[in-house]
C-alpha cells in the first residue's frame, strides 16, 4: 500500500506533501515562502508531526546530497532552520535528532560551502534555549569536527578564513549548548578540552601569519582590479550545477557572525571565543581548561618566544572569575616543576609568564598560593644553581647528558629573581612580611661544623644561593612600607641578615647593606644619598623628616648596638670599593633621619669618631684608598649630622675641620676620594689634629645643647657576640680579648703563681677553639634546664630549688663564720678575764679570703 501512495501524490501523507511544496522547480528560485508559511502552521497545529517531518527533510537532504543537488540541500536546511526557531515543544528533541543528522551530513562533506552551511545552521540552533532536557544527546562529533575545521589548510586562502572561522562559531556554539546544563554531556572533560582549547590556541597562534597573508591577497586583488573588468559573480561545482550564495535566500545573519564591514578575521574570534569558554569555568574545571594550553605551548615550543604565551595568559587571567586565579598560579607552577630538567629558556619563559600572571591574580584573590608560588620559585632558584655548577641535569657529565649553558641559567636566574620582586610589590604589607622572613629562612648561613661544597668551577655553592637569595629578598624589600621597624625587622630577621653581613664576600656584604636600606627607608630618601658629598648646605636635598615614633624609639634602644657594630666592622673590610663606601653612608644617613632621638645621634656620632680612629691607627693595615675612603666617610656623615642638629657651635667645628682638609688634605674629602679616579696621597700617616674631628670639642659644644656630654667623651668600642663566629671569621673583638687575657696572666700580681707563656699561633688557635667548645658547653647546659623546667614536675623542680637553696645558705654561713671569726695570731692567743682564749682583733678588709669567694667558684654555687 505504501508504493501505490508513493506513486499517487494524492495519497501521499499531508506533512510529505507540504515539505514537497516548499521546493520549487528551479532551486535558483529559493524557497516558497507561501508554502513554508503552510508547513509550519502544520507543525505548530500537529507538534506529534514534527519527528516526521525532520525526518523527512533530512531524507530529502541526504539524497540531494548524494545527487549534488546544492541548491536543494540550501533550501532543506533554511526550512529546518526555520521549523526549529518556531516549535518549541516537548516533542522537539525528536525533531533535533534529524536536525543533527543532517548537519552531521553537511560537515562530513568535502565542499566548503556545505560545511559552512552546516555550521550556521548549529550555531542557530545553539542559541535556542530548550524547554525540555536531553539525556542521550552528543556531542562528540561536533566537537571533533569543528576542531578539524578550525585547522584548516585549504590552498586558497579566502577559503581557509572561511573555513577556520567556522570552525571556531561551531566550538563556540557546542559550549553554549552545553556548558550550563548538567544533563547534556561534559563538555569540559579532557576528551573535549583537548580538542577544543588547542583548536582556539591554533588560531591565536597564527594571527601574524594571517594578518600578512590577508594583506598581500589584498593588495593582489587590488592590482588585479585595475587591469580586468568587474564580472557578476557564480560559483560552479565540477558537476555543472551552480551553488547558491550563502545569504541570498534572504536569511537572517547568525548572532555569531559578524557584520561583513567588521572583517573579523580568525584570531579575534578565536580570542572572543576562548573568553567566552573561560568566563564560563566552574571551580573544578579550571584545572581542565588550562591544562592543554600549556600542553600546547610544550608541543609547539612556544615558551621560548614568551610573547605568545605571556598573551595567552593575559587572556586567561582577565577572562576568568577573580577568585579562580590562584588555580592557574597552581597550574603554572606545578608545570615549572614538571619542566625543571628542561631548557633554561623554557623555564625562564614559563617564569616571565609565572611573572606576568601574578601580578594580574595579585589584584583579585590569590589566596594560600603565595608561600607556595615563593618556595617553588626558590626552590628553582637552587636547582639552576646547582646545574650550572655541575653542568649538567643529572649532577654528572655521562654521554648523551645535555650541556648546560652556564649564561642561559643566569638568564633564568635573573627571570626568577625579578618574578619574585614583581609578585611581591602587589602584595599587602602582611605577606610581603611573611614572603620577607621566608625568603631570609632559605639564606644558608656558614657554620665551623659543616664544610661548604665546591662547584664544577671551584666557586662556592653557598655563595651563589646566599647572593642570589640576597638578591630576591632586595627585590622584595624595596619600596617596602612599614610605620613600625619591630614588624618590618625582627629579631630573627634582623640576626639573620646582619650574621651575613660580616662574610668575607664583597657582594654579600653589598646586598646586606642596601637591604637594610630598602628597610630603613620610608619616605623616599634614599636617592639622594647616592653620592657622597660635603654640602654646606642640605636644604637643597629637600629631606622628607619625621619626628621619631615611640615604636622606632623601643626598636633603637634594642637593637641599636647590633647595628652600630656591623656597620663599625663593615668599614673595617678591605675588600671594600666605593659602592660599599656609599651605602654606609646611606644607611648612617638614614638612620639618623628615619630613627634618631637625641641618644642614636650622639651614639652615631661616637661611632664615625671610632671609624677616624681606625683610619688614623690603622692596626688592620688598611690599604691606602680604604682609609682615605673612612676619613671621607666620617667627614660626609659629620657635615650632614650637624646640620640636622642645627647647633651652631657644632656646625662651626665641622666647617672648620672640612675647610682645613680642603686647603692641606683635600684627599680625606669624599670629593677626591669618590670619584672615577681618586686623588689620593701615598703618605697619609701622622695627621695633624688640626685634620681631624676632635671628641672633646664635639662633646663640648653638644653638652651645652643638652646632648648627654659624658657619653660623648666615652669611646666607641663595639659589643661582643657570637656572630662573627657564623660568619667562619674571628672578630677583633675576640682578638682584643685574647690580648687582655694574655697581657692579664704576665701581668706582676699572677707572676708568681701562672709562669709567661710564649704567644704562638698555635696558642691562639686553641684559645679560638677552648673557647667556642666552652660557649656551646654553656648553650647545652642552658637548654637542658630550660626543657627541665618546661617538662619536668612541680613538685621535682620544687625539690631541687629547695636543694640549692639549702646549699647556698650553708656556703653563705661558711662565709659568715670565717669573716665574724678571724683566723687566729702567729703570737697566739690572749685570755680574757673570764678564761676564754680571745684572738687579736684584724680588720676585715685586711683578711686574706681563700678561694672560696673567686667569682668563678662564687657564680657556680649560686
Amino acid at each position: 500500500m505504501y508504493g501505490v501512495c508513493g506513486c499517487c501524490g494524492a495519497l501521499r501523507p499531508r506533512y510529505k506533501r507540504l515539505v514537497d511544496n516548499i521546493f520549487p522547480e528551479d532551486p535558483e528560485d529559493g524557497l516558497v515562502k507561501t508554502n513554508m508559511e503552510k508547513l509550519t502552521f502544520y507543525a505548530l497545529s500537529a507538534p506529534e508531526k514534527l519527528d516526521r517531518i525532520g525526518a523527512y527533510l533530512s531524507e530529502r537532504l541526504i539524497r540531494d546530497v548524494g545527487r549534488h543537488r546544492y541548491g536543494y540541500v540550501c533550501i532543506a536546511m533554511e526550512a529546518l532552520d526555520q521549523l526549529l526557531m518556531a516549535c518549541h515543544c516537548q516533542s522537539i528533541n525528536l525533531f533535533v535528532e534529524s536536525f543533527l543528522k543532517m548537519v552531521a551530513k553537511l560537515l562530513e562533506s568535502e565542499k566548503p560551502n556545505l560545511q559552512i552551511l552546516g555550521t550556521n545552521s548549529f550555531v542557530k540552533f545553539a542559541n535556542i534555549e530548550e524547554d525540555t532536557p536531553s539525556y542521550h544527546r552528543s556531542y562528540d562529533f561536533f566537537v571533533s569536527r569543528f576542531s578539524e575545521m578550525c585547522h584548516s589548510g585549504h590552498e586558497d586562502l579566502e577559503i581557509k578564513t572561511k573555513i577556520r572561522m567556522s570552525g571556531i562559531k561551531g566550538l563556540q556554539g557546542v559550549v553554549r549548548k552545553t556548558v550550563n546544563d548538567e544533563l547534556q554531556a561534559n563538555i569540559w572533560d579532557p576528551q573535549h578540552m583537548d580538542k577544543i582549547v588547542p583548536s582556539l590556541l591554533f588560531n591565536l597562534q597564527h594571527v601574524e601569519e594571517a594578518e600578512s597573508e590577508s594583506k598581500a591577497a589584498s593588495l593582489g586583488a587590488l592590482a588585479l582590479a585595475f587591469y580586468q573588468p568587474a564580472v557578476p559573480l557564480k560559483v560552479c561545482i565540477p558537476e555543472g550545477e551552480t551553488v547558491m550564495v550563502l545569504g541570498s535566500l534572504g536569511r537572517s545573519p547568525s548572532p555569531l557572525q559578524a557584520p561583513e564591514k567588521e572583517k573579523e578575521n580568525p584570531a579575534e574570534l578565536a580570542e572572543r571565543c576562548l573568553r567566552e569558554l573561560l568566563g564560563r569555568a566552574a571551580f573544578g574545571n579550571i584545572k581542565n581548561a588550562i591544562k592543554p594550553v600549556l600542553v600546547h605551548l610544550d608541543n609547539h615550543s612556544l615558551w621560548e618566544p614568551k610573547v605568545f604565551a605571556i598573551r595567552c595568559f593575559k587572556i586567561i587571567m582577565y577572562s576568568i572569575q577573580p577568585q579562580h586565579s590562584h588555580l592557574v598560579i597552581q597550574q603554572l607552577l606545578s608545570h615549572l616543576d614538571a619542566n625543571s630538567r628542561s631548557a633554561a629558556t623554557v623555564r625562564a619563559g614559563i617564569v616571565e609568564v609565572l611573572s606576568e600572571a601574578a601580578v594580574i591574580a595579585a589584584t583579585g584573590s590569590v589566596g594560600p598560593t603565595v608561600l607556595e608560588m615563593f618556595n617553588t620559585l626558590l626552590r628553582q632558584l637552587r636547582l639552576s644553581i646547582d646545574y650550572a655548577l655541575t653542568g649538567s641535569y643529572d649532577g654528572a657529565i655521562s654521554l648523551g647528558t645535555k650541556i648546560i649553558k652556564e649564561h642561559e641559567e643566569r638568564m633564568f636566574q635573573e627571570a626568577v629573581i625579578k618574578t619574585i620582586g614583581s609578585f611581591a610589590s602587589t602584595l599587602p604589607t602582611y605577606q610581603r612580611s611573611e614572603v620577607i622572613l621566608f625568603t631570609m629562612s632559605k639564606v644558608p648561613l656558614p657554620s665551623l661544623h659543616h664544610p661548604v661544597e665546591m662547584g664544577r668551577t671551584g666557586e662556592n655553592r653557598n655563595r651563589l644561593t646566599q647572593i642570589m637569595l640576597l638578591k630576591s629578598l632586595l627585590q622584595v624589600s624595596t619600596g617596602f612600607q612599614c610605620n613600625n621597624m619591630m614588624s618590618a625587622l625582627p629579631s630573627n630577621f634582623l640576626d639573620r641578615l646582619l650574621s651575613t653581613a660580616l662574610m668575607e664576600d664583597a657582594e654579600i656584604r653589598l646586598f646586606v647593606l642596601e637591604i637594610l636600606i630598602s628597610f630603613i627607608d620610608r619616605h623616599g630618601n634614599r636617592h639622594k644619598f647616592s653620592t657622597i658629598s660635603t654640602l654646606s648646605d642640605i636644604s637643597v636635598l629637600k629631606l622628607k623628616v619625621d619626628k621619631c615614633s615611640r615604636q622606632d624609639t623601643i626598636f633603637m634602644k634594642k637593637h641599636s648596638q647590633q647595628l652600630y657594630r656591623h656597620i663599625y666592622l663593615s668599614c673595617k673590610e678591605e675588600t671594600n670599593i666605593q659602592k660599599h663606601y656609599e651605602a654606609l653612608y646611606g644607611l648612617l644617613a638614614l638612620i639618623s633621619i628615619e630613627l634618631a632621638n637625641e641618644e642614636v645621634v650622639v651614639d652615631l656620632i661616637r661611632l664615625v669618631l671610632a671609624v677616624q680612629d681606625v683610619a688614623q691607627v690603622n692596626e688592620e693595615n688598611l690599604p691606602v684608598y680604604n682609609r682615605c675612603a673612612l676619613y671621607a666617610l666620617g667627614a660626609a656623615y659629620l657635615n650632614l649630622i650637624s646640620q640636622l642638629t642645627t647647633v651652631p657651635a657644632f656646625c662651626q667645628h665641622i666647617r672648620e675641620v672640612i675647610e682645613s682638609r680642603k686647603k692641606e688634605a683635600p684627599y680625606m674629602l669624599p670629593e677626591d676620594v669618590f670619584v672615577e679616579r681618586p686623588r689620593l696621597s701615598q703618605n697619609i700617616d701622622g695627621v695633624v689634629i688640626e685634620l681631624l674631628f676632635r671628641q672633646s670639642n664635639i662633646s663640648e659644644v653638644l653638652g651645652g645643647s643638652g646632648y648627654n656630654a659624658d657619653r660623648l667623651c666615652l669611646p666607641y668600642i663595639p659589643q661582643l657576640t657570637d656572630e662573627d663566629r657564623l660568619s667562619k671569621r674571628k672578630s677583633i673583638g675576640e682578638t682584643i680579648s685574647l690580648q687582655v687575657e694574655v697581657e692579664s696572666r704576665n701581668s706582676p700580681e699572677k707572676e708568681e703563681r701562672v709562669p709567661a707563656e710564649e704567644i704562638t699561633y698555635e696558642t691562639l688557635k686553641k684559645a679560638i677553639v677552648d673557647s667556642v667548645a666552652v660557649e656551646e658547653q654553656e648553650r647545652e647546659r642552658r637548654r637542658q634546664v630550660v626543657e627541665k623546667f618546661q617538662k619536668a614536675p612541680f613538685e621535682e623542680i620544687a625539690a631541687h630549688c629547695g636543694a640549692r637553696a639549702s646549699l647556698l645558705q650553708s656556703k653563705l654561713n661558711q662565709i659568715f663564720e670565717i669573716t665574724i671569726r678571724p683566723p687566729p695570731s702567729p703570737s697566739g692567743t690572749i685570755t680574757a678575764a673570764y678564761g676564754q682564749p680571745q684572738s687579736h682583733s684584724i680588720p676585715v678588709y685586711e683578711m686574706k679570703f681563700p678561694d672560696l669567694l673567686t667569682s668563678h667558684n662564687f657564680s657556680e654555687l649560686i
